[in-house]
């Protein structure tokens, strides 16, 4: 395909996240169409023998087999970087494909990584289980205290592994010291920035090296396919990265990246009413419950860190009642119009109970650890009129007793 005018970096270097989330990386073939194409094929001809060995020795620009190269992924990839602010952007399978691939490419037998308590419960199964199985020692340590990451960090420290804003307990990292912290002491920060996606957060702004997603989540924003990404440096992505996911294939389908495209085209719009929904019903659960943890309140403890690095809060917070699981199902088995589900960042607003989902495969030590208990809810806000949403959460509480 042929690129199509203006896509150098040095005229989309000046465009906006928004213009970048609809317009960035577009390529466009002979037809000349205004939608993406999308291209399956899994694998791609050349005119000579020659042509071939030149691709695969990088000699040549062109496609080989989509799971190195393919036109439609690549357009993708271009544009989350762009959005990003990042040299360069892989895409993946998954979310934990991008998780997983982003640690593995990168780390030893008899490295160490620092880890933050609080995560979507498969990244606590990387380093809690998977990496220690390859010789990996990891710490894990409450990423909201500055000094804990001194503290843990050892000779061996190769990287530093955080969510901010943290699932599902909303715990924020001071990004600016942390990442900050990490290059001096020559240690590599990836940071999953899946809550709060390029058009609320850029961690790269704050020092971060590798930023990582489940694009599946506010990038798609329909529920509708897996996908993750990981962004940094092109020394990285190519040198460290790519060798690890050419040889292990963790790869996006053409018609995902298609997908997310898509999605990402109406990214800013629906992130920023999401987040402005999502304050709008945080305020009135704060009156219901115990407890809520939204970093778009004032009454949450790291409000303040929160909105200097995060343009809006998201659409995503919990909140906890005080009757343990039985209470907490309750809330869920009264709702009428919210959907239990484990997902997040969809059209639709979504609550699920982390200790029996998305959790559930921690041991409860675990999960206390990381501040979840029984009575916790999670809570993602969706495009749906507000009041509609605070009308259903309202009859769900007093049917629970609330």
């Amino acid at each position: 395909m042929k690129r199509r005018s203006g896509q150098d970096r040095s005229i989309t270097q000046h465009w906006r996240p928004a213009t970048l989330a609809v317009r960035g990386g577009t390529a466009r073939s002979e037809w000349g169409e205004t939608s993406e194409p999308l291209i399956l094929s899994s694998g791609f001809t050349y005119d000579k023998a020659a042509d071939a060995a030149a691709r695969f020795a990088g000699e040549q620009r062109g496609m080989t087999y989509s799971r190195l190269q393919n036109p439609t992924v690549e357009m993708l990839e271009e544009r989350i970087a762009l959005m990003e602010g990042a040299e360069a952007c892989r895409v993946q399978a998954s979310g934990m494909a991008a998780m997983t691939a982003s640690l593995l490419c990168q780390l030893q037998t008899g490295d160490h990584v620092v880890a933050g308590r609080a995560a979507f419960g498969s990244c606590r199964w990387l380093t809690d289980t998977l990496l220690p199985k390859f010789g990996i020692a990891t710490t894990i340590i409450d990423a909201r205290d500055n000094d804990a990451w001194v503290d843990a960090i050892r000779p061996e420290t190769k990287v530093f592994f955080f969510e901010t804003p943290a699932n599902p307990t909303m715990d924020v990292v001071d990004l600016r010291f942390v990442c900050g912290l990490a290059r001096e002491r020559g240690i590599t920060s990836v940071v999953d920035n899946a809550f709060a996606t390029a058009a609320l957060q850029r961690p790269l702004e704050f020092g971060a090296d590798v930023v990582a997603y489940s694009a599946t989540k506010m990038m798609d924003g329909q529920g509708r396919v897996l996908a993750g990404a990981v962004c940094g440096t092109k020394a990285f992505i190519d040198d460290v990265l790519l060798p690890f996911q050419r040889n292990t294939g963790p790869n996006l389908s053409p018609f995902n990246a298609w997908v997310v495209l898509k999605g990402l085209e109406t990214l800013d719009l629906r992130i920023r009413r999401q987040s402005e929904n999502a304050l709008k019903v945080g305020k009135f659960i704060e009156g219901r419950v115990p407890r809520v943890l939204f970093p778009g309140l004032p009454s949450h403890p790291q409000h303040n860190l929160a909105m200097s690095q995060m343009d809006m809060a998201g659409c995503i917070f919990a909140l906890n009642v005080d009757g343990g699981r039985s209470q907490a199902h309750a809330i869920l088995d009264a709702l009428e119009l919210v959907d239990i589900s484990n997902n997040i960042g969809d059209s639709r607003s979504l609550m699920t109970h982390p200790a029996s989902t998305t959790h559930s495969g921690l041991s409860e030590e675990v999960r206390l650890q990381m501040g979840i208990d029984e009575g916790m809810l999670r809570i993602s806000i969706g495009l749906e009129d507000p009041q509609d949403v605070i009308d259903d959460l309202d009859q769900a509480l007093r049917a629970a007793g609330l």
